[in-house]
């Protein structure tokens, strides 16, 4: 029998047979879907944190103390949530005044006896000493936040923005992009000039564009700032943090105008060698253990943040495979049985075509294309599912990346499954006995 001749057997039995084959395909429908969506949700994965993560620094690490008074009600003033992670290292506004640096007491850093019942306040002497003992520094920074009220542009009243204290070279550690303008400068900070660059939303809020933003003048806390310039976007960050919302003015600058000494700043170092990040973060630990013997600080490394996120992710996309493999493997079992039943049903039809001359492999390769042509149907309609139900995932802030690659591998997972899975009653029938098979009632 000829190929053509074949499929248009296929043809006539699956036409003659619509119901049939669409329930039939309802399990390689979902596992086509399935498919899909795995590889669209775990590609938005990727891409969210890629751009979680895009304004981090590889070899960052930051360095932070928390201040905590069990003795009395403390100041708990600052920003929700310590250190923001992202392009904000000193997120923790918790601190006040500088400790004894030379005292000396017993226990060990957190021990039940030791409790962080002095204010330290990092500095930037400190960062100057991490700078001078620890090898393989290849930038150091430190910078702070607080929150401001802010007035100007077309702003109707006043409104409280993030506002964060950095030195010059925070934007080339934390990766920040300029659209218009330049970055706080070193002089900026020296003489406690009264500059600022703002984020991408802040400039939009505040000014409606970019354009109209810059030269400008901002009132933060009833004192007026020139915008220096204004950030590119860049979007949410790990910890839902986004430069883009914040305004950015010289480390002294803050100090002077609106903090005072009630800051917690956090400093950041930047290893010149990824791979030597821990190796770095002990050096750390015993000269910040030598300046203060008796504090306990919050060291993060960026590549660990990374790490950690990317693995979750990794994580929920083989969870979503493995479903999805079971789906299929149902959906393949469910072709099986409709094929089984199928062949009992045609029995006196195989035994005619053999009668006449077709070969075992003419009846092998009809019900073989029978049950890839299933596969096909399912796969296809599989596909339109997942199209039709990404509005409705995206709508839960799942970020769904769809590909004309993860439509072709779904389209061949479902015609591989109905061929294997197939391929056995295709097999039962093409050796049936053409006598046995007349005969057959």
């Amino acid at each position: 029998m000829r190929l053509s001749e074949i499929f248009k057997l296929v043809w006539l039995n699956l036409s003659q047979n619509k119901s049939k084959v669409f329930l039939t395909s309802t399990g390689i429908i979902v596992g086509a879907a399935t498919i899909m969506l795995v590889i669209a949700i775990g590609t938005g994965g990727k891409m969210e944190v890629a751009e979680q993560f895009k304004n981090l620094n590889a070899g960052a690490i930051d360095i932070s103390y928390e201040y905590t008074d069990t003795g009395s009600s403390g100041f708990g003033g600052g920003f929700p949530g310590g250190n923001m992670g992202g392009g904000f290292p000193g997120g923790n506004m918790r601190g006040g005044f500088p400790g004894d640096r030379g005292g000396s007491s017993e226990g060990f850093p957190g021990s039940e006896e030791q409790t962080n019942t002095e204010k330290i306040v990092l500095s930037v002497s400190d960062m100057e000493e991490l700078e001078t003992f620890v090898p393989g520094i290849a930038n150091t920074t430190i910078s702070y936040t607080t929150k401001a009220d802010v007035d100007g542009g077309e702003l109707e009243e006043t409104t409280n923005y993030t506002i964060a204290g950095v030195k010059s070279n925070y934007a080339e550690i934390s990766n920040l992009e300029l659209a218009i303008g330049d970055f706080l400068t070193g002089e900026n900070d020296e003489y406690k000039e009264k500059s600022c660059v703002l984020g991408y939303s802040a400039a939009k809020e505040i000014f409606g564009s970019m354009i109209d933003a810059y030269d400008a003048l901002v009132y933060i806390d009833n004192r007026p700032y020139v915008v220096a310039g204004v950030l590119s976007e860049m979007g949410t960050v790990a910890s839902g943090i986004s430069p883009d919302d914040a305004i950015f003015i010289p480390y002294e600058t803050g100090i002077k105008y609106l903090t005072g000494s009630d800051i917690s700043p956090s400093i950041t170092l930047v290893a010149e060698e990824v791979n030597e990040v821990d190796q770095i973060i002990t050096y750390v630990q015993e000269v910040m253990a030598e300046s203060y013997p008796n504090a306990e600080f919050t060291i993060t490394d960026a590549g660990s943040k990374m790490e950690a996120a990317s693995k979750s992710n990794e994580t929920l996309t083989l969870l979503l495979i493995a479903m999805a493999v079971i789906v299929f493997i149902v959906g393949g079992i469910g072709i099986m049985n409709v094929l089984f039943v199928s062949v009992k049903e045609r029995t006196n039809e195989i035994g005619i075509l053999k009668a006449i001359g077709c070969s075992q492999k003419d009846i092998l390769l009809e019900f073989l294309f029978e049950a890839s042509c299933i596969s096909l149907i399912g796969a296809v309609l599989g596909v339109l599912v997942s199209l039709g139900i990404t509005p409705i995932i995206e709508s839960f802030s799942v970020r769904v990346e769809l590909s004309l690659w993860g439509g072709l591998l779904s389209l061949a997972f479902g015609v591989l499954t109905g061929t294997i899975f197939g391929f056995y009653p295709a097999y039962k029938a093409s050796v049936l006995i053409p006598v046995v098979a007349l005969n057959h009632e």
